[in-house]
Parts: structure tokens; sequence; C-alpha cells
């Protein structure tokens, strides 16, 4: 392993938080969720704790002035699919079978730089509930308002493989019924666009509000569990920082 600038780094930092989630699935019919949650932040040289993502630091090099590269190791919890309350709820999903959420593993690269932070990271369904892969590509710039405030714009590129769409999107033969035909789902990729703003009261209190809304892929579209072309998902939360 190596890592470069670790002299000169602060040995750790960590936050606690709260926050709210408000999120709308593309099931038809489902409601949207409204979820509370602690937030824990943590950071060292060798590690990252953000929310639902833990982080385990490869690699970290200077290639020129004002240009850094990354590599990590991520897992990363997703809260895809449905449960039994959603099914029981949701007639569109009557007689399906539970979709299950789960963690999903890989790396990501990320290249830093006074113009964009660019990143890719390929996953894979580590709780082997779809046996799904997935590829991300994307692209954010922060901006600096006076002393408190910062901006970051995002847009994202998400692949999805068939087996993570015919999971969480497929109709089985023996779940098919009138009004909702057996579907077999294909790859695809989503659309994203996000936007986070930051507050920073002082050095150790902040909120923070991310929004985001995506592009489903054609082949999610074409679901016959699916009745919107669109999501979307807004999170706000407060952080103290001890260090």
């Amino acid at each position: 392993l190596a890592r470069t600038g670790d002299a000169a780094a602060p040995t750790s930092s960590w936050a606690l938080g709260v926050g709210a989630i408000a999120l709308d699935k593309a099931y038809a019919g489902i409601d949207r969720e409204y979820l509370a949650l602690p937030f824990v932040q943590y950071e060292n040289r060798w590690l990252s704790i953000a929310g639902p993502q833990v982080g385990v630091k490869l690699l970290s090099l200077d290639p020129a002035p004002a240009h850094t590269v990354n590599l990590d190791l991520v897992v990363r919890y997703d809260g895809s699919g449905y449960d039994d309350d959603d099914i029981d709820d949701t007639p569109i999903l009557a007689g399906m079978r539970e979709r299950k959420s789960g963690a999903w593993a890989g790396a990501r690269i990320e290249w830093k730089s006074r113009w964009a932070d660019v990143s890719a990271e390929a996953l894979g369904d580590a709780s082997g509930n779809s046996k799904g892969k997935r590829f991300n590509l994307g692209v954010e710039r922060t901006w600096h308002i006076g002393e408190r405030v910062t901006i970051t714009p995002r847009v994202t590129a998400s692949w999805h493989d068939d087996n993570y769409v015919d999971y969480y999107y497929g109709v089985r033969a023996d779940e098919a019924r009138a009004g909702r035909a057996a579907y077999r789902g294909e790859s695809g990729v989503n659309a994203e666009a996000g936007l986070r703003a930051m507050y920073m009261f002082d050095r150790r209190h902040s909120i923070l509000v991310d929004l985001e809304v995506s592009r489903l892929a054609d082949e999610i579209r074409d679901s016959p569990l699916v009745d919107r072309s669109t999501g979307n998902r807004v999170l706000v939360g407060y952080l103290y920082r001890f260090r």
C-alpha cells in the first residue's frame, strides 16, 4: 500500500448527527418513504465512514500540483426493493415475493482537481440477494460561498446489470396475473443529478441538505411494476464535529 502526504494529515476526525430522508421508489402506487436516521462520520489515514458507506483507503497519489488520485475499497448499504409491508400496502405488488435490500461492495477510484472531482466505482451485491453488479461514473464540483456555505452539484450515470434489474423490477412467471405480465429485466443506465448544500454555524455545528433526481432506465420503466420515469430523494441533516 502507498499513500502520499500522510505525515501532514490529521490523525483522525469524527462527527455525529441526525437526519431525515424522504424518497420515492419507482413502484406504482408505493407510498413515499420518510425515515429518520443517525449519521456517523469518521475519517483517518486508512478508513472513512460516512452514513451508510465505509471505505478502506488503499492508495493516494499526487501526480501533479492540485491533482490527487484516490483508490478505495467501499461497502455501502442500499435500500432498493420492497418488503412485506410494502406488498400489503401496494396493489401492484400483491402476490409478489419480497425483494431484499442489502450491502454492496467494490472499488472506487477518484480524481480530484481544481476543476472538478471525477469518480468511478464498480460494485457487486455482497448480500447475494440480486447477485447483481453496477458501475457508477460521476462528476461533481464544490463552490465555497463565503466562509460558511458550500454548494456541490453533481451528475452521475449508473449502469445496472440484468440481474439487478430483473431482481428488483422483474416479474417471475408464477407472480404474473391480470394487469401484471411476466417480465424479465435487462441491464440499463439511470441518469442522476444532485445538489448538496452545507451551512456551517461554526467549525463544530453544521446543517446539510441533499437533493437528488434520477431518470430511470428504459429497462426499468418497461417493468409492469413501474409507473413513472423519474425518482427523487431529499435528505436534511445536522452534524456536530468533535475534531
